[in-house]
């Protein structure tokens, strides 16, 4: 015989986040707890998916039992299954509303960490338990006891560690010596799932069948379970300071550019770079300049005031965007960040119709931002859909480039009719042309223009002439060929008409790094 005769209906959001557990563990609750079968059943499929949220639910039972079963309350928790389905609702409902259902016929109490059902609850008079809590997630409560980190990166069976620093100067600093327990990370993603069901603070942006995205505040949370990862992976990141344009010291060329003349802007950087950090800035800086300023992100991890409207790409298809933005037509929209075509092809349309973008893409280089969008686009649209490029390196701006298009001879041609749309791309500041990008047969070439001083070929330095022999007889039969210097520093390789296409096109890229070693100019010209 149980020591009360209280009946508790739990829904999903406290099996998921271990509230009823805790409150059973702490004697909140006694007597009789009533789980749907449909609950159950939903579980079962979630997990025969892959579902992370199918598992945590199918264990958090099974712990539910063994806690009970372990601290000897059996005499005083009884946990029964049901099958009864209220009259006024059909099997296809929603778990959580036949939970409500079951609770308002049996006038038991219903036990709910979400705000929206304990507000129902309420408004219906439904007697509840609310379990929901308001003190900071455990992931949160790390970020302030150790101060100045930059993400959490904890894993099953490993110490937790943390990165402290800044971008570009950071140290990996131990935040305990033990290792994670299993159990331990899944009350960190239940607590998270938890708190966005109640709070406008915690969205999950991303919930596939063996990884979350969840933005808890401004820390972004990736979670990721069996089998993808070999244990659960959790890694939080907090951006560690707000800047502003000004905080930049860019020149002052570059500063009116952004406000009078860039419409298509790339910001370019490896991770961790400081490029959301920066286009956040940008995008107050445009706000401030009374224009109208969206953004497209994945997360939605900017802080940013909320005149500017966040659109998540997690949660409306490309074409929903596309359309948002192309009938609403910001002046400018922040997408960050570009990974697949689809996120490509948004920003170039967008552009072509005249809104002002600004893309964040990851390149090693500068150029790679340029080469990201090779193949996507014909070669004449890139200075239309990108004018400006901005590379972060450290946290601040450290290149600068600008686009135009001419026809002209690429650099290391000499032939008059080889002459074709080539775009030229500059250092911004200085206006010294270092890139050039051109289609010759159906090959995209990205061909570096000037560089750094090196080592320079002498006349008659015939090792320069023998490498380039041995790449070029894969090609070319040596015996239709011609090998020799035509000036200081520059080496004429004349071929029959017929291999002329592909000498430039396959044996010039393969000697890139010879012409950058020996700071050589290499022509190719027919053979009479």
């Amino acid at each position: 015989m149980l020591a009360s005769d209280e009946v508790y209906v739990p829904d999903v959001s406290v099996i998921v986040d271990g509230s009823l557990r805790e409150a059973v563990i702490r004697g909140e609750i006694r007597g009789k707890i009533l789980i749907h079968s449909l609950m159950v059943r939903l579980f079962e499929e979630e997990e025969r998916k892959g579902s992370s949220i199918g598992k945590l639910g199918i264990e958090e039972l099974e712990y539910i039992s063994d806690a009970l079963n372990k601290m000897g309350l059996t005499d005083s928790v009884r946990i029964e299954y049901i099958d009864t389905v209220p009259r006024e609702v059909g099997r296809t409902d929603d778990v959580d509303v036949i939970a409500r259902e079951v609770a308002r016929e049996l006038g038991a109490t219903l036990v709910t960490s979400d705000q929206t059902t304990k507000n129902i609850c309420e408004i219906m008079r439904v007697k509840y338990l609310y379990l929901g809590k308001d003190k900071p997630a455990e992931l949160e409560r790390m970020f302030q006891l150790e101060g100045g980190l930059m993400s959490v990166h904890l894993k099953e069976d490993v110490a937790p560690l943390g990165k402290r620093g800044k971008p570009g100067a950071w140290e990996m600093v131990p935040l305990g010596s033990e290792p994670m327990r299993r159990e331990q990370l899944e009350k960190m993603v239940r607590e998270l799932i938890s708190m966005a069901h109640r709070s406008n603070d915690t969205m999950i942006e991303v919930r596939r069948d063996h990884s979350l995205i969840i933005q808890h505040k401004d820390i972004r949370v990736v979670a990721v379970f069996p089998p993808v990862s070999d244990g659960i992976e959790i890694t939080a990141v907090k951006p560690l300071v707000k800047r502003r344009i000004e905080d930049y010291s860019l020149h002052p060329k570059v500063l009116a550019r952004l406000e009078e003349g860039a419409e298509g802007i790339l910001i370019a950087g490896s991770p961790g770079a400081g490029k959301t950090t920066f286009a956040q800035a940008l995008a107050e800086f445009y706000l401030s300049k009374n224009r109208i300023v969206k953004t497209i992100e994945s997360p939605r991890d900017m802080t940013l005031p909320p005149q500017v409207t966040q659109l998540s790409k997690t949660m409306a298809s490309s074409e929903e965007i596309h359309d948002i933005l192309l009938l609403s037509r910001p002046d400018y929209t922040i997408f960050d960040e570009m990974r697949d075509t689809a996120d490509f092809q948004v920003y170039v349309d967008l552009r072509l119709a005249g809104i002002g973008m600004v893309g964040v893409v990851h390149a090693t280089t500068p150029i790679d931002a340029i080469q990201r969008f090779i193949g996507r686009v014909e070669l004449g649209m890139l200075p239309s859909i990108m004018d400006t490029i901005i590379f972060m390196d450290k946290g601040d701006v450290s290149k600068v480039y600008s686009l135009e298009m001419s026809v002209k001879i690429p650099e290391g041609m000499r032939e008059q009719d080889l002459a074709r749309p080539v775009v030229t791309v500059r250092d911004f500041i200085n206006g010294d042309a270092e890139y050039e990008v051109y289609v010759f047969g159906e090959e995209t070439f990205v061909v570096p223009i000037r560089g750094r001083e090196r080592p320079k070929a002498q006349h008659g330095d015939y090792r320069v002439i023998s490498r380039i022999a041995r790449t070029l007889r894969k090609y070319v039969p040596p015996s239709e060929l011609s090998i020799e210097y035509g000036g200081p520093n520059t080496v004429v390789i004349r071929v029959p008409e017929g291999y002329m296409g592909i000498t430039i096109s396959r044996v010039l890229p393969k000697l890139e790094g010879l012409k950058r070693k020996y700071n050589v100019d290499i022509r190719v010209e027919p053979r009479e």
